[in-house]
């Protein structure tokens, strides 16, 4: 095994973030939302669209679509985070899944309006590579990195990740803005271009980690090993020991309703400026890519901010201002509001991710090699509260027909989160006053 904090091995696991981010900001936060929502609003139907015969909101089709992909990642992640750790061989699941995120990224190159449903199907499967890629490669940081160092290093990986992504976006604005630098009269090629970049991005440097990174370490405890029900008893093991770390299921309860409000505003940022404020592309653009700009910053402050105050409390801050966000998100009336807001969303928005993952790291026992098998049970929680948040905005927004309400909505989910971070504190103290009683 390789000595903990090598910076050559923490480069190339950040090299990763840097890989797959384009993905997230290019598919889920800019191009792919305002192309879309383009293609798919038409003067016959308005927003509606019909897939596979049944009518939809297109945007809530969207939503059902990326909750739909995350629920399956939940389902699945289990079995193969287990099965990686028996094994040893989770840098082989990383591989596998970023060449399915990767490669329907390339397909959605194809994408119109009369391909909408196997679209849709590429559009799910981008989804899946990306979630599942990450379980893998986050599972690597209590590995890679000793305790003192873990913040730093998360930090550094979603750095590595928006300074990536924002170059590919970059590349990708010009031939969107700029379409006759490169003589493109058709008006869908530029975007579709982006998502064939993606694809590319992804794949190549991901190349980087994948030659670096250790392979894993196999855990041999288990004899007849059997590749499903093996998968299942090795994930019940490792929640027979969660539920008897009060600490860390408390936390995890806490991320799990934070995270339905977190990932639903960064999936559905776009759509909201392009529906409600009809603001053009160029300007919801820009907006994300001051949101990535300023996520840099974010991320480090709140490490720096970690380590005056504890990972805790700092949280329980960017907790705060979240609801604010969702509040004034509801009464946002012009394109001024939304850019300030989207400042702030990126302040808090790296923050809150790279805290939450060292946070957990943290709370884990220090002595496992199983670390996909604990990771799974974080990005599984992460991924089912993006089903729950994802599928609550979308049914708000069919309801009401506003996504002002959906947006009022998720500050309920924020406020659970509050609520259960603050009680976490409590039961921090009560362990630390445990821990001097005996000492004595």
């Amino acid at each position: 095994m390789e000595i903990k904090n090598n910076p050559k091995t923490i480069r190339a696991w950040a090299m990763f973030d840097w890989a797959n981010s384009a993905y997230n900001l290019v598919i889920t936060s800019t191009i792919f939302p305002a192309y879309y929502t383009a293609i798919t609003t038409t003067k016959e139907h308005g927003d509606t669209v019909m897939f596979f015969g049944h009518p939809f909101v297109n945007t809530a089709l969207s939503n059902y679509v990326l909750a739909a992909a995350y629920f399956l990642v939940v389902l699945i992640l289990p079995i193969l985070t287990s099965i990686a750790d028996y094994r040893g061989n989770k840098k082989n699941y990383m591989q596998l899944f970023t060449w399915i995120g990767g490669v329907a990224c390339c397909g959605l190159f194809f994408f119109k309006l009369d391909t909408l449903e196997i679209s849709m199907l590429f559009f799910a499967l981008a989804a899946i590579g990306y979630c599942s890629g990450a379980v893998f490669y986050n599972s690597y940081l209590p590995q890679i990195a000793s305790i003192d160092q873990q913040d730093g290093v998360s930090a550094k990986g979603f750095t590595y990740g928006y300074i990536g992504s924002v170059l590919l976006q970059i590349i990708c604005f010009v031939f969107v803005l700029k379409p006759e630098w490169f003589h493109i009269t058709d008006g869908t090629l530029p975007a579709r271009l982006s998502f064939l970049l993606v694809g590319i991005w992804w794949l190549g440097f991901a190349q980087i980690p994948f030659n670096r990174l250790p392979k894993g370490e196999p855990n041999t405890g288990s004899q007849n090993y059997n590749v499903i029900s093996g998968g299942f008893k090795e994930l019940g093991k490792v929640w027979q020991k969660i539920k008897n770390m009060p600490v860390l299921i408390r936390y995890l309860t806490a991320f799990f309703f934070y995270s339905m409000g977190v990932q639903t505003i960064m999936l559905v940022a776009a759509n909201f400026g392009a529906k409600e404020l009809k603001l053009p592309d160029a300007s919801l653009i820009g907006v994300v890519l001051i949101i990535q700009l300023v996520a840099i910053g974010g991320a480090y402050l709140m490490s720096k901010l970690s380590d005056r105050y504890g990972n805790v409390k700092v949280l329980i801050g960017v907790v705060i201002i979240w609801i604010g966000v969702c509040v004034a998100a509801y009464f946002t009336a012009n394109a001024t509001q939304f850019y300030i807001l989207a400042v702030v969303v990126g302040m808090v928005m790296g923050g809150i991710q790279s805290l939450s993952r060292s946070t957990y790291s943290k709370y884990l026992p220090q002595n496992i090699t199983d670390t996909a098998s604990y990771f799974s049970f974080y990005d599984v929680t992460e991924k089912l509260a993006i089903v729950i948040g994802l599928f609550t905005f979308g049914f708000i927004e069919s309801l009401t027909h506003s996504m002002r309400n959906s947006a009022l909505t998720l500050s309920v989910f924020f406020l659970a989160g509050l609520v259960l971070l603050l009680s976490l504190l409590g039961v921090q103290k009560k362990q630390k006053e445990y821990v001097i009683l005996n000492a004595e």
